[in-house]
Order: C-alpha cells, then sequence, then structure tokens
C-alpha cells in the first residue's frame, strides 16, 4: 500500500506523532525505553547520548520521520541503515547478562512505547483516543514493525491489549538502572548548549538546571500506575499539578494554530528552510592556540563519543557509526569503514594506554600524541591517516578520486550547519583551487589539524565544521 492509498492512516499519524507537544512525553518515552535491561547495556556501551546528547535526539527524531512520514522507498532505506546498525550493538552489561539489539522482543518493547506514548499524550492532555483512532495508528505501527522485521508474535495482538503488555513489562522486566537515573536527574544538567541558543549560552547553566528539575519531575508524573508501584518513586502533588497544567494548557493553546506551527516539520522542509537564512557573521579570523589545547578539543569533541572522559572501540565504533548516518554506505563499505577506525583505534591504545586498563583517557591522548607527532613524521599516517582515506573514499560516491562540493556538504553537513559555512569550508580545503577536494588535499587537512602549532592553516578550524 502505497502512502497515497492511506490518507486516513497519514492524518492519524499527523495530529499524534507530528504534533509538536509529543516532545512532553518524549522524556517519558525514553526513560521506558532504557529501563530495559537490553536497551540499556546497548546504550551504557554504544550511544553517544551522554556526549552530543543533541545530535542524538536529532538522529532519533530524524528516523522517526523517515519511518513514519516519508515513501516507501525512503522507509526501506531507513530501515537498512537501522538494520545495519542494530548488528554491530551487542555484548554483555555490567552484571554478565548478554543482550543484542537484534532481540525481536527488546525491539517489540522500543516500538511499542512508541505507540503507547502517543496515546499517553491524549489521555496526559483530557482527550482521550477514541477506541476507533487507537486501532487505526496501532494498524500502523504494525506495518512499520513488519518492515522492520520484527514478528507479529512478539507484538501485542491490538491496540486494546497493548495497556496489559506495557504494563506486564513494566512489572517484570523493567529495571531502575543507572542509565534511567542519568536521564531522569543528570542528563540535562550537564546538557551543552544546543548551537541554535547560542544566544542564551551566558544563562544556559542556570536555564539547563530549571529545565532538568522540571522536566524530571513531568517525566516520573507522567510514567504509568505501574512504575510507582515496582520502583516506589513519588508523585508529589507539584508535580501532578504541573503535569495537568502543560498537557492541557499546551493542547488548548495549539489547537487553533496553524499546521506549520502546530506540527513539526521534516526534514526536507527544515532544510529548505536553512538554506534560506541569512549565513551566519561569524569572523573568519583565528588567534593562535596551542596545539595540545587543540589535541585536548578533540579528543572531548570528537573522540568521546560515550562521553565517560575515555576512549576505547566503542567511541571509534560510535564515530564510523555517525559517518555512516550521513552517507548511507551499502554495507560492504560500511564494514571497510568500520574497520579502518578500529585499526585506528588499536593503533591508539597501544601507543597511548600508559596504565593498561583497555581505554585511553584525555591526558593519555594528548602526551603520547604530542610525543609521537614529534619523533616520528609518519605517526599519523600508521593510524589516523589510513582511517581518513577510508573516510574520503566513502565520501567520494561516486569514485571520481575527488570530493564535490556537493559530496562535501554531505559528509559535513547537518541542520545545525549553514550551507554558507560549509561553502567556506570546502574551499578552504580546496588548496589548489580547482573546485574539487583530492584525497591528498583530504587527509593534508587533517595532518594540519595536528601538527599545526598555530591556527593559520585550513585544517586547524575542522571542528568548527565537523
Amino acid at each position: 500500500m502505497t502512502r497515497d492509498a492511506r490518507p486516513a492512516l497519514d492524518l492519524a499519524l499527523r495530529r499524534t506523532l507530528g504534533e509538536r507537544r509529543i516532545g512532553l512525553v518524549a522524556w517519558r518515552l525514553l526513560v521506558l525505553q532504557i529501563a530495559h535491561p537490553a536497551v540499556a547495556g546497548g546504550m551504557s556501551r554504544y550511544s553517544t547520548y551522554r556526549a552530543h546528547p543533541w545530535r542524538r535526539i536529532e538522529h532519533t527524531m530524524e528516523s522517526g520521520s523517515r519511518l513514519f512520514f516519508a515513501g516507501p522507498e525512503e522507509r526501506r532505506l531507513e530501515v537498512a541503515r537501522l538494520q545495519r546498525t542494530h548488528r554491530r550493538i551487542q555484548g554483555t552489561d555490567d552484571t554478565g547478562r548478554p543482550y543484542t539489539a537484534e532481540d525481536p522482543e527488546t525491539r517489540a518493547w522500543v516500538m511499542v512505547t512508541l505507540y503507547e506514548s502517543m496515546t499517553a499524550m491524549h489521555e496526559l492532555s483530557g482527550t482521550p483516543l477514541p477506541p476507533a483512532a487507537r486501532k487505526l495508528l496501532y494498524t500502523q505501527f504494525k506495518e512499520v514493525c513488519a518492515d522492520l522485521g520484527i514478528p507479529e508474535e512478539v507484538l501485542p495482538a491490538g491496540a486494546d491489549d497493548v495497556p496489559a503488555y506495557v504494563d506486564r513489562m513494566v512489572r517484570e522486566v523493567l529495571e531502575y538502572g543507572e542509565e534511567v537515573h542519568y536521564l531522569l536527574h543528570e542528563m540535562l544538567r550537564e546538557a551543552p548548549l544546543p548551537r541554535r541558543l547560542g544566544p542564551l549560552a551566558p544563562a544556559w547553566p542556570a536555564l539547563r538546571s530549571v529545565m532538568a528539575r522540571g522536566l524530571a519531575a513531568l517525566t516520573v508524573a507522567d510514567l504509568p500506575p505501574a512504575w510507582h508501584e515496582r520502583f516506589g518513586t513519588p508523585r508529589p502533588r507539584g508535580a501532578a499539578a504541573l503535569s495537568w497544567t502543560l498537557h492541557r494548557g499546551l493542547r488548548l493553546a495549539m489547537t487553533g494554530l496553524p499546521d506549520h506551527l502546530r506540527y513539526r516539520r521534516h526534514s526536507a522542509d527544515r532544510d529548505r528552510a536553512l538554506a534560506a537564512r541569512p549565513a551566519p557573521k561569524v569572523p573568519r579570523a583565528r588567534t593562535a592556540s596551542s596545539r595540545p589545547a587543540r589535541l585536548e578539543a578533540f579528543f572531548r569533541q570528537v573522540l568521546d563519543q560515550t562521553g565517560d572522559g575515555r576512549v576505547d572501540t566503542a567511541d571509534l565504533q560510535a564515530m564510523a557509526h555517525n559517518i555512516c548516518w550521513r552517507l548511507e554506505l551499502p554495507v560492504e563499505r560500511e564494514d571497510v569503514l568500520y574497520a579502518a577506525f578500529e585499526e585506528w583505534w588499536k593503533q591508539l591504545r597501544a601507543g597511548m594506554d600508559g596504565d593498561g586498563d583497555g581505554a585511553v583517557d584525555c591526558a593519555e591522548f594528548v602526551t603520547a600524541m604530542t610525543a609521537g607527532l614529534d619523533r616520528d613524521p609518519g605517526y599519523l599516517e600508521r593510524g589516523l591517516g589510513p582511517a581518513m582515506r577510508a573516510l574520503f573514499r566513502a565520501a567520494d560516491t561516486d569514485g571520481s578520486g575527488h570530493l564535490c562540493a556537493d559530496e562535501y556538504r554531505v559528509l559535513f553537513g547537518g541542520s545545525r550547519v549553514h550551507p554558507a559555512e560549509l561553502n567556506d569550508g570546502f574551499r578552504e580545503l580546496d588548496v589548489d583551487g580547482d573546485g574539487r577536494i583530492s584525497e591528498d588535499e583530504f587527509v593534508a587537512a587533517f595532518t594540519d589539524f595536528f601538527t599545526a602549532r598555530t591556527d593559520t592553516t585550513a585544517g586547524t578550524a575542522l571542528l568548527g565544521r565537523a
């Protein structure tokens, strides 16, 4: 069935998942998902939500948009991308229990919580969906689950069976672990300033503290009764009043709004809006900066993907994942990129893990990198160089041996980067001015970043665009 052939389903989804007030139950959704032991194990080991929370949320929203609002071909591509990602997420948690993102029952729980959160949004706002509307929504969800390869037998049979399923999962399977506590009480307190809120930078520490307290109170108040019974979490009157006021108030406020204000724009619309915005007026002059400071920034902003202050193989895999997310590579080309980043990690560990704990911290990285660069002119070519060459070849989608401007934009772009910034970055890396970036120019830019002692060469500005 094509998207055009099911307008009623699209209308139902648009008035639920696409409505902006779905954000009120987003944290509740994440708590329910992460409380599943298998999800918590994968999040703890592989997710970038601690170091890059806004990027992680952006990816999740983009994935949901492709699954539920795009046409059949885009959904097919998104399903394939998720399958490639999930096959790499497996291991054992801190208690020794194995987990895998390919487990059908775990995937079913993640999907059902999304449907349940949509219905909860309406219930909390005082306008529960009628049975026919719930059935319509659940029919669409089961179609997406089928596309994702989730067996029908692990899902609730119908919309009326979902509440009992959720109740049983909360009481028998979910756990209130470290990841749940972090999401509820710590994540926003240390979250970096979203780029689009740049003017609020001076007030951000105080603002995020207020937001963290309010969001934790709202989320706990909105969790299902079985959650409070299982884990003994209180539901203070103040939190209940906050929930009642926000959900009903926002519903009333949005009822009369036009669609472009009431509903989120999809990715293509956002890209067009970004391109229409004036280019940011950022001075391009650079001040002198020490190489150790630049290396430390690289460790914290790029290498430490999982945000725990240490780098290991999971961080390099997360870097490869985020690149593959942008490029939408076929599985065989993904494997080449992951292998190159794994070899880079082996070099980092061999030369930097001074205390033998299986990971590299920031001090170890800066000290060993500085010593290696000063001692050996070929140091980068044995680790970073091959990884960057693999990255270049992955981005060179037409196999021309050069990156054109469009390929560069896909690699370094995103919803937070203005096209004018990308054009400027492309011109700086295009040293010979021929309108394309060669593999040598690309690798030279990264080499400059690590070796230059001052910020006067093109490569030293990479963190500002990547």
